[in-house]
């Protein structure tokens, strides 16, 4: 306000100036006859926006804001889009504490006791969510809200809220390597740790023998757990390979996920997930998991983890580097390490993806690996999407086997 006040002042002076007295010879102004009339006309408008950045509207003063360019996201960052086990500790909250007061009216002395008693501790509650698909967003740690204190009047303190966790379906809650619950319903709920009672006020405690209790007791503190949150099946694929098989490459062509891509081994570290949509609205999530190494049964670099992701996928995806020296014997090598790590892994739903088709001499290995084995064998090329096409449709039809099966369960 006063910008523009003093901004106001100075065009008035200009207006009364004596165009006798002007001088004008700026770079700009000496071609012009009316020297006073061009002055004061570039002056009204340089006061004219100093007034306008005086100004306290926001769409004057604010500036546009340029969209950043989308860079492609590093595989460190993208660890958080996808997880799928945690260790989260939890603490319910506390009760409020009860209050000591008497009643005081005019003209009634000995009213009596009237604390209220505290409120109780808000609980934590875990829920499953078919809208949650991972873990990513559940936090480490988790406190409930405590308890309000009770007050005068018999006034009681307000409940703590709940804590809800969001976590998705087919969730196992565990607690020292033991199962507690399954939580594979949406909507189904679990009470993890239950809140603090509130304490009790000197109301509670007013007897015939005693009228005048000066006793408030405090509110009790909440549970405390640590648990380990797990999800019983990561995908309803899982493509298993050893390292640099081209497995990123091929989900990048099948699926909406940008995992990392590298021309080295062991470029992806973490499970990704890609979810393959189909034209009646059918979803099948397929996951890339890192590449296994011989050994990976005895823990050698990090490959209980990695067989863990793949315990937990519903149908498997061989992925063979069709260029190797010898690809149908990487595939045994596969086939021994799941089967080490739990019997009759390898035996679950199944397809062979020969990659790298665009490479020379693959023609010849592909005719050799079908010689050798007696199941499917679909070639593909993730770099330029050669017969991704049957993969997909494959995929689904591994799939659709898969619902038949859980339906015939159901009906026995």
């Amino acid at each position: 306000m006063f910008g523009k006040v003093r901004c106001r002042w100075w065009l008035s002076i200009f207006d009364n100036l004596n165009p006798n007295l002007l001088s004008v010879r700026g770079k700009h102004l000496t071609c012009f006859t009316d020297g006073r009339s061009r002055f004061l006309a570039v002056c009204r408008l340089g006061l004219s926006r100093a007034v306008r950045e005086f100004s306290t509207n926001r769409i004057l003063c604010a500036k546009p804001r340029k969209d950043p360019k989308k860079q492609q996201l590093s595989e460190k960052k993208l660890t958080r889009y996808f997880v799928d086990y945690r260790n989260v500790r939890l603490v319910a909250g506390a009760g409020g504490k009860g209050a000591c007061s008497f009643h005081s009216e005019p003209r009634k002395e000995w009213g009596g006791p009237d604390g209220g008693n505290g409120g109780d501790g808000g609980s934590i509650i875990i829920r499953a969510d078919r809208v949650v698909k991972s873990l990513a967003q559940v936090d480490p740690v988790y406190k409930g809200q405590d308890g309000q204190s009770g007050s005068s009047k018999n006034c009681y303190g307000r409940n703590g809220s709940p804590t809800y966790i969001k976590v998705p379906l087919g969730t196992i809650v565990k607690e020292h390597s033991k199962t507690i619950v399954d939580l594979s319903d949406h909507g189904q709920e679990y009470v993890a740790v239950f809140g603090g009672a509130g304490g009790k006020g000197n109301r509670f405690f007013l007897s015939n023998e005693n009228r005048a209790p000066l006793t408030a007791t405090s509110g009790e503190t909440g549970e405390e757990r640590v648990l380990q949150l797990e999800l019983r099946t990561m995908a309803h694929a899982g493509l298993v390979g050893f390292p640099n098989a081209g497995k990123s490459s091929l989900l990048r062509a099948i699926s909406n996920a940008k995992p990392a891509v590298a021309a080295y081994p062991f470029t992806t570290l973490h499970p990704h997930v890609g979810i393959v949509s189909y034209r009646d609205h059918e979803q099948v999530a397929v996951a890339d998991i890192p590449g296994i190494i011989r050994g990976a049964h005895l823990n050698r670099g990090l490959g209980l983890s990695f067989l863990r992701h793949i315990e937990r996928c519903r149908f498997l995806l061989f992925v063979l580097d069709i260029s190797s020296p010898e690809p149908w014997t990487e595939l045994e090598h596969l086939r021994y390490e799941l089967n080490q790590y739990e019997p009759d892994l390898s035996h679950r739903p199944h397809a062979i993806i020969a990659n790298k088709m665009d490479l020379p001499d693959s023609k010849e290995k592909l005719k050799t690996l079908r010689g050798l084995v007696n199941q499917r064998v679909i070639p593909v090329s993730a770099l330029t999407g050669q017969n991704t096409e049957e993969l997909i449709l494959h995929l689904r039809e591994l799939y659709d086997g898969h619902l038949d099966g859980e339906d015939e369960k159901v009906k026995r």
